[in-house]
């Protein structure tokens, strides 16, 4: 009984590892994205090449981080990107909740947004600017 219950949890972890961190991120919606996207226009343009106080987050989804053309990124921004990080839904998640716990030392002052949904609106939104 008990060798069939290890197996049993081992098959639900299996699964849990298989679905990876992005499965729990919620499903956004754009149009309420835009209007939260108010408070990161101030330093960020949807217009590609475009920069502002931040890069342009025309084409984020996919991008490697640290990398847009033409900005100037922190030491630690930069080095984020040379270890790996693309901004895709599940990294854009993590670090929209509280950048500078993120990436220390990033330009970035803004503080995060707290709720899961309006990241995921958030995300939503900057989806239809990276195809």
């Amino acid at each position: 009984m008990q060798l069939a219950a290890n197996r049993h949890m081992a098959l639900i972890m299996a699964f849990l590892l298989l679905a990876g961190p992005g499965s729990a991120l919620a499903a956004g919606n754009a149009h309420n994205g835009m209007k939260i996207f108010k408070k990161c226009a101030a330093c960020h343009s949807l217009e590609q090449g475009k920069k502002k106080i931040g890069p342009s987050l025309h084409g984020v989804i996919g991008r490697m981080a640290g990398t847009a053309k033409g900005y100037k990124y922190s030491k630690a921004m930069a080095a984020h990107g040379k270890a790996g990080t693309v901004w895709a839904a599940e990294t854009l998640d993590t670090y929209l909740q509280a950048p500078r716990k993120v990436v220390p030392g990033t330009k970035m002052s803004f503080p995060g947004l707290k709720k899961p949904q309006d990241r995921a609106d958030v995300i939503a939104y900057l989806q239809g600017f990276s195809v």
